[in-house]
């Protein structure tokens, strides 16, 4: 019968990071888009990988990722709170700004 350990450290909820930075659609794009990358992954690592390869499959061809962290609170203002609920379903949002 396997045992699941009881870990202090592992979180209650699940995580969902929000990656901040910026995105170029065209060679020679200088100014690029800003964007929030929302989504739910077990390690940063892995949010990095993935918000990548959301961007790539958006038709992105090139991206700045400035910051990295993950959210404690809901966002209670759109567009970020029904990028959550899409992170927390297991999508990965992009939030572009123009």
């Amino acid at each position: 019968m396997a045992v699941t350990p009881d870990n202090d450290n592992a979180p209650d909820e699940p995580m969902v990071f929000i990656i901040i930075g910026k995105a170029y659609e065209t060679d020679g794009d200088e100014d690029g888009v800003d964007i929030h990358v929302m989504l739910k992954a077990p390690d940063d690592d892995t949010a990095v990988r993935e918000a990548l390869n959301a961007l790539a499959e958006e038709g992105f061809l090139e991206a700045d990722l400035d910051q990295i962290g993950t959210l404690t609170d809901v966002p209670s203002e759109e567009p970020h709170a029904s990028a959550y609920q899409g992170a927390l379903e297991g999508e990965v949002a992009i939030i572009r700004f123009s």
